[in-house]
């Protein structure tokens, strides 16, 4: 939940009523959105 929460700005409350895939899903997208364009996988598989 706190990648969750730093990425968008949504605070814990928010979060409480997702269903678990719901918020699986919200983490992946968090997940790609703070990845750094220099550790992306498609830079990685350039070296």
């Amino acid at each position: 939940m706190a990648d969750v929460a730093v990425v968008f700005h949504w605070p814990p409350a928010a979060m409480e009523a997702m269903a678990l895939s719901d918020l699986m899903g919200w983490r992946d997208h968090a997940a790609r959105r703070s990845r750094s364009p220099a550790r992306s996988p498609e830079t990685d598989k350039r070296r």
